[in-house]
């Protein structure tokens, strides 16, 4: 009797999955560079609208983590927008080495698709970016992203009616997730205007015009980024002028940080450095909502709103800084205006939010070395001329460069020079790889012949480096860094800290689904972010986007309302 009852509410909890009325709006938040352990470290001073909404009224995952090795923004934006390995989804890194090409391809770069500004064109190639080399072409589409995303499958579902669009400071932080069916929108710093490509519009909807002209930069000339609370009141309060932090020409590293003339040549980038950045994030997404009618009818929409300063901040900074602390305080208040204005025109209750983050952050190095922690930082340029790499390039007779370059996280070798000498480059990756793992701060090397032929052990580490290997994307060689240890040189501006690695610091997020009736739980089981896209798609009965590789998490279908 109690099998046949046991099977009864089983069939019974079936039929309430399938029944359950859809929401009208999926919100996905992904905040760029926000360590799982980031918003419980500062809660005790947040609000009850933002970051305490969503931990107390959510179903909240405790040991979230990236599955892929190299940990960028592209990589677990991307991640999180498909559900499947960067191996299937082939963003390997903000950046790779195109063979048939001959240079270097930014992520979302499409020269087919100009951008909607003549100013957000020269911006989209010059923008300084710590985290980024120079993009080639000015124009963007998500064409790179070779699956469907979670909207994809969507807008599939919905035959086109669902209203899907992407949000955020970074054109891979909107385009990424908005996919191939929805529209993105991102900020330019030379127009200072939010601006699109011609892959999604010929002309900008009026409502975005006048957003633009409406000049909201302005309100920041000569203004600066000041702490919201007294000094002593914060947790890293007496460490406002840490020597390792960036000392930005005419922003420096103490409170406040001014932003200069509206005119200078770096106040927009100054104003992305600061909570500001997220601030004109959250005006043009309340702006689209209202003016786009998000969540209004009977069909499921999708807003993603990827907010940036934290990445930001934490590269010049450190996750572990008094601009750290104060730009996560301010990042709670502009959660908590976004959730009010989806409760205002939508309804929290109509609502499913998933907030998570595209992938972690380490400690600075000077700062886990006053805790007498190890740590440093490595300078790849140098390895062409150590001596084994001599030693190599003797026994191949080569005198030429051997190490063509590193972009993390991978080494490219000169190929041009193997194949003139005739040599086999399966042996020059091995010897190569052989001796690069001999250098100080390198943890593992793997040449990309073992991974594709399947000859490295089978271990957690081994297994995060295949989740991230294209064949045609992927450098000759993947090198892993040891713990605690950086490049922190990026186009001659060295950052406090930078993520990147396959260790926990870096794969550790917050994972959080709240709003739609679900009730608040806390799950401590490890999970995954490739689960994000394929709960979602079970939640509305999509199919999961194509290269999808995660599970339902039944934590969050079991509730799903009727």
């Amino acid at each position: 009797m109690r099998i046949v009852l046991l099977l009864m509410l089983t069939v019974i909890g079936s039929i309430s999955t399938l029944t359950a009325a859809p929401p009208k709006l999926i919100l996905q938040i992904t905040v760029d560079q926000l360590r799982g352990d980031l918003p419980q470290r500062f809660v005790d001073r947040m609000g009850d609208g933002g970051f305490r909404y969503l931990l107390n009224q959510g179903v909240v995952y405790k040991d979230a983590h990236h599955a892929h090795a190299n940990t960028e923004t592209i990589v677990g934006h991307v991640t999180l927008a498909t559900g499947a390995h960067p191996a299937a989804h082939g963003m390997v890194g903000n950046v790779w080495f195109d063979r048939a090409l001959g240079r270097l391809v930014y992520n979302v770069e499409d020269p087919r698709y100009p951008l909607i500004s003549a100013a957000a064109a020269v911006d989209a190639k010059t923008e300084i970016d710590p985290t980024q080399k120079t993009a080639q072409a000015s124009g963007r589409s998500p064409a790179s992203i070779q699956v469907s995303t979670f909207s994809d499958e969507l807008a599939i579902l919905t035959a086109g009616r669902a209203k899907i669009f992407g949000v955020s400071v970074k054109d891979r932080g909107a385009i990424s997730l908005a996919g191939h069916a929805g529209k993105a929108f991102w900020f330019s710093k030379a127009a200072g205007d939010f601006v699109s490509s011609r892959f999604y519009y010929r002309e900008y909807p009026e409502w975005v015009n006048t957003w633009n002209a409406s000049r909201p930069t302005q309100r920041y000339a000569d203004q600066s980024w000041k702490l919201l609370n007294k000094q002593e009141s914060y947790l890293y309060g007496d460490r406002d002028d840490e020597s390792w932090e960036v000392n930005f020409p005419g922003y420096g590293r103490v409170f406040p940080h001014p932003f200069g003339a509206a005119d200078g040549k770096y106040f927009t980038t100054l104003l992305t450095l600061s909570p500001v950045g997220d601030e004109l994030t959250l005006s043009f997404a309340k702006a689209l909502i209202e003016n786009e009618s998000i969540g209004t009818d009977d069909v499921t929409d999708y807003l993603s709103v990827s907010f940036s300063s934290t990445d930001y901040v934490g590269h010049f900074f450190g996750p572990s800084s008094l601009e750290t602390e104060d730009n996560l305080l301010r990042l709670d208040r502009t959660i908590a205006a976004l959730l009010k204005t989806v409760d205002d025109q939508v309804g929290l209750d109509n609502t499913l939010i998933v907030l998570s983050a595209d992938h972690g952050s380490p400690e600075v190095p000077g700062y886990l070395n006053q805790l007498g922690i190890e740590a440093k930082t490595v300078d790849p340029k140098t390895w062409d001329r150590q001596p084994g790499i001599a030693a190599l390039k003797k026994r191949f007779g080569v005198g030429q460069q051997l190490i063509r370059t590193y972009y993390h996280p991978y080494l490219y070798l000169n190929q041009d020079v193997i194949r003139e000498h005739g040599l086999d480059p399966v042996e020059v990756q091995t010897a190569v790889a052989s001796e690069v793992a001999k250098f100080d701060g390198v943890a593992v090397a793997v040449t990309s012949s073992a991974l594709m032929t399947g000859q490295v052990p089978d271990t957690a580490l081994t297994r995060m480096i295949l989740n991230n290997h294209h064949a045609r994307r992927s450098g000759d060689i993947y090198i892993v860094l040891d713990p605690h240890c950086f490049v922190n040189d990026f186009n001659g501006l060295k950052v406090a800290s930078t993520h990147g690695s396959p260790w926990r610091y870096d794969t550790f997020v917050p994972l959080i689904f709240a709003g739609a009736g679900l009730k608040p739980k806390n799950v401590h089981r490890r999970i995954h972010t490739v689960d994000v896209a394929t709960t979602l798609a079970a939640w509305l009965g999509a199919k999961p986007p194509s290269g999808a590789a995660g599970q339902v998490l039944s934590e969050v279908l079991i509730q799903q309302r009727n």
